[in-house]
Parts: C-alpha cells; structure tokens; sequence
C-alpha cells in the first residue's frame, strides 16, 4: 500500500485519484491517518488536482488541533491503494534533519537524544492535558452550492473569480465545475467547507448574490456534516 512518492507530481497524482470519491484517507473523520499523509506532502497541490488540494486544505485547518485527532499514525505505506507501494523513503526525513523543531507527530528516531525525547515526552503531557479540558472538535460542514448567471453571455470565469474573493475565518473553498442548465446557460457548482459556528449558508447567499451584475441566484446543492 501507499502513494508512490508523495514529495512527486506522480504521488500526488495516485493522492488525488485515490481521494476522487473519498473524503478523508481512512473513514469518515479527520484522524491521525490524514495527519500522517498531509505531513508526508512538501505542500498545497497544483490546483488541477482539485481532489487532493480539497483535502490539502481542509486537513490544513485543523492544524492547531491535529494532537486530537482519533486514530494511531502508522508508516505511509499503510494507507492508500494496496496495488502502490509507499516510495517516499527517507526524503522526507532528509527535508526534516535541518529543522530545528521537534516534530511532537513524527516517527520515533533510534537515534534520538535524550534532551529531544524528553521535550517531546514533555509536550506530549501538555497536550494530553489541553486536550483533556478541550470542548469537542470543531462543528464542520461541507457545502456544495449552485451560483446561476443572468444568462449565456456572463463571464463565468469572473463570477467564480468573484464567488472564490469572499474570504472569511471558517470557510475554505474546494473543487468547482460548470454544469449545462439549458439554452446554452452554465451554472457554476463549487464546493467549500465552513465552520459551522463561524460561517452559514445565509451569509454566503448574501455575499454571493451581492455580485449582482453576474449572478442572478444562489441555491445549496448539498449539505454534509464532517
């Protein structure tokens, strides 16, 4: 099992195939799974792996709570297609000798000191002991909406342009395509992730729609809790 090399455009590639019809790398939650492959990625894929910078983004929001998530981080080669074999190697461990940090989710190093294991044995408590008094994970959605243009002459390219400029804390915006609704007219169907305390569908519609001059309407296409 595994990605091929994921520091590649060819790893990536197999992360983006295999994440076409998933949401995450095991299950149905964020867990210490995605942790293990989102730190093995050198960062952001190209925007034509739409699947892959989808989950990129996501699981890159909750960073500051990936200490919490459920789940054992296991070698890369236990996730991902069984018919491709984890070449990521020792590449990724080269890219983090120089890095001062002490990586609190890496592998466990036989060659570790002994001042490094007991900082990383210390955090670990204080972790253990924040994660004790934290309230439960953030409330996420994921939300697929249809934006319909005045007509076939609309610049569909500048009303995503438009669509994608609303930028908020909690919304994080995935894939996109334009769908044929007749009469030559294409609506624009994006998909983005909010938090659920921090972003709604009413604020979106209002901002959306505030584009006047390219969109005619917003409707919630679907509408899934993660």
């Amino acid at each position: 099992m595994g990605f091929g090399d994921l520091r590649s455009p060819s790893g990536l590639q197999v992360l983006n195939n295999y994440l076409a019809d998933k949401s995450y790398i095991e299950g149905y939650v964020p867990s210490q799974a995605d942790v293990a492959v989102f730190e093995a990625v050198s960062g952001p894929p190209p925007a034509d792996l739409c699947h892959a910078l989808r989950w990129y983004n996501h699981i890159k929001s909750y960073e500051k709570e990936k200490a919490s998530l459920p789940g054992v981080k296991k070698a890369l080669g236990k996730y991902g297609p069984a018919n491709v074999e984890d070449t990521t190697g020792s590449g990724a461990g080269d890219s983090k000798d120089d890095d001062d940090d002490i990586d609190l989710f890496g592998s466990d190093d036989e060659e570790e000191s002994e001042e490094a294991k007991r900082l990383r044995e210390e955090r670990l408590a204080q972790y253990e002991s924040k994660k004790a008094k934290k309230p439960a994970l953030v409330a996420k959605s994921s939300i697929l909406l249809d934006v319909k243009p005045w007509d076939d002459e609309t610049d569909m390219a500048k009303l995503e342009e438009c669509v994608r400029s609303i930028q908020a804390d909690g919304l994080v915006w995935g894939s996109s395509k334009l769908v044929p609704v007749g009469y030559g007219i294409k609506k624009l169907q994006i998909q983005c992730v909010v938090e659920d305390d921090k972003v709604g569908t009413d604020m979106l519609e209002e901002q959306i729609t505030a584009f006047e001059d390219y969109v005619q309407s917003m409707d919630v296409a679907a509408f899934n809790k993660i």
